[in-house]
């Protein structure tokens, strides 16, 4: 530790979950580069916004809420949702002096001394009494393996390297996955593409009518559950379902959102099911989800047997210096800027040395 630089907070990610968590550290009196700090591995601000595909507008965006203390407002529907929420972190950044230190890649956290934790990165190594992860899930898409994978001829990618339809134009594609995610694909595929075909796991569930605050929180339990179990954490979309809006309708109007089972191995040309069934296929877009993005917390030991982690309120069980914000149950944006409040009340009184209670 004799050259690590020593804080009382380091927040890793600058997304919304640590955007949302460094305003309220500011807010309650923590000094930015002199209590805290905020590491970031991507190039500019915006999180995970900033990869996402230029065809993706605002206007497609689905329930994002505004960071704590700045409403993004008069915002342009038809822009690239990377460019708006890009530039709208960017403008949070400076306004509330957050000063994110970027690019630095976050390689390892480490038991250190004296009660502190050590978060070496290719910046150099801090020294911290405390830990909040807001690394979120793009940095780990999800791939599942099916026989016959490795002989397709075609092309496979998955959605963080999807950039838009146009260079599908008179392809044939399988589209794999039942998320919001994969029907926009699908709808925006439709027109360029010679076919298109739908597959998922599950029959997907779309919602009529308003999402109330019952609902959401009903939601959120049923994540929360899991993570309290120590199971690593299913999305809250994929308890929510998909909102029927007027693109889904008329997609399911029209045949684009035909969805099939999902098939049972791929082939050389295409995909096939168990009952003879074939699709011939030039592209596989796997529309399969994120993981979290927690390799470099592996050296405190923090998974459980079920291969999530336990936590209680935005704190790891295993380690009480950990929170995990932006994490399961608060992996929505609005969920992400109640825990960062949540996580950094707790971190103060751990730092005051009062007993902590669940958030």
């Amino acid at each position: 530790m004799n050259n690590a630089r020593e804080v009382e907070v380091v927040v890793i990610g600058a997304g919304q979950a640590g955007l949302s968590s460094a305003y309220h550290l500011r807010r309650t009196g923590f000094r930015p580069d002199c209590d805290f700090v905020v590491l970031d591995h991507s190039p500019g601000p915006g999180g995970a916004w900033q990869f996402r595909w230029p065809s993706l507008t605002y206007g497609k965006v689905h329930g994002m809420h505004a960071l704590p203390g700045m409403e993004l407002r008069d915002a342009d529907p038809a822009r690239p949702s990377a460019d708006v929420i890009g530039e709208y972190f960017a403008a949070y950044e400076r306004a509330f002096d957050l000063r994110v230190r970027r690019p630095v890649e976050v390689r390892a956290v480490r038991e250190g001394s004296a009660g502190r934790l050590l978060v070496e990165t290719s910046d150099g190594t801090w020294a911290t009494r405390t830990l909040i992860n807001a690394t979120g899930t793009w940095d780990r898409p999800f791939w599942p393996r099916y026989p016959g994978q490795e002989t397709f001829r075609g092309r496979q990618l998955h959605t963080a390297q999807y950039t838009g339809p146009e260079e599908f134009a008179g392809q044939r594609v399988v589209v794999v996955g039942g998320g919001a995610s994969g029907t926009q694909h699908l709808l925006e595929l439709a027109p360029y593409a010679a076919a298109t075909t739908w597959v998922t796991r599950r029959r997907p569930v779309f919602r009529e009518g308003p999402f109330d605050e019952d609902a959401g929180r009903a939601a959120v339990a049923l994540v929360e559950e899991r993570v309290r179990q120590g199971l690593p954490p299913r999305s809250v979309v994929s308890v929510t379902g998909l909102p029927l809006n007027d693109a889904i309708r008329q997609g399911l109007k029209d045949g684009t959102l035909d969805r099939r089972p999902m098939f049972d191995r791929i082939t050389p040309d295409g995909v096939e099911w168990k009952d003879g069934r074939r699709v011939a296929a030039d592209v596989i877009l796997w529309a399969t989800g994120f993981r979290a993005a927690l390799d470099h917390l592996s050296p405190l030991r923090l998974r459980e047997p079920g291969g999530g982690i336990r936590v209680d309120g935005t704190r790891a069980v295993a380690d009480p210096r950990v929170h995990l914000v932006g994490y399961g149950p608060s992996a929505s944006t609005v969920g992400a800027n109640r825990a960062g409040r949540a996580a950094v009340r707790d971190i103060r009184r751990l730092l005051a040395q009062e007993p902590a209670t669940a958030a």
